[in-house]
């Protein structure tokens, strides 16, 4: 009698989705490394809690693309505090079978659908309230999975 033995190898390929370009002047879509105010990794400690996105950097006023074919679902409001109204917006999107938000980003519209390469909105002034900080697009997934296997 023979014994056969088989392994499986799970990989996550991430359905092979991975994002386009989301802002303009960042080709690669960079993620920020680490500045005087942490590290824009997922994960990256902030106090005393975790960072639940990661971040792109995005210049202050620059063109925000659709990463892939997307609808937008709705507005994203982003703190509570008045301090930080100038960068208190983002877009809830939804494509390619994830569903995910934007942070610091004006939009153009938060209802439709946009085409991959096609502009969403604008990068916020970051620096009038984040003063040195990297200025970047903030991308979570909507429930706070880790996004970097998709870039």
């Amino acid at each position: 009698m023979r014994t056969a033995v088989v392994l499986l190898a799970v990989l996550c390929v991430c359905d092979g989705v991975k994002f386009g370009q989301l802002c303009s002047g960042n080709t690669g879509n960079t993620r920020r490394t680490s500045d005087s105010w942490g590290q824009g990794h997922y994960g990256a400690r902030r106090g005393t809690r975790e960072h639940k996105g990661l971040d792109i950097v995005c210049n202050d006023g620059s063109t925000v693309y659709a990463p892939f074919d997307v609808t937008l679902q709705g507005r994203v409001t982003v703190y509570t505090d008045a301090n930080k109204a100038a960068i208190n917006s983002g877009v809830n999107l939804r494509g390619e079978g994830l569903c995910f938000k934007l942070f610091y980003v004006q939009p153009d519209r938060v209802s439709g659908s946009v085409r991959k390469g096609q502009r969403i909105g604008v990068m916020m002034p970051m620096q009038t309230v984040y003063r040195g900080i990297t200025s970047h697009v903030h991308v979570q997934m909507c429930d706070k999975s880790n996004p970097t296997p998709y870039f």
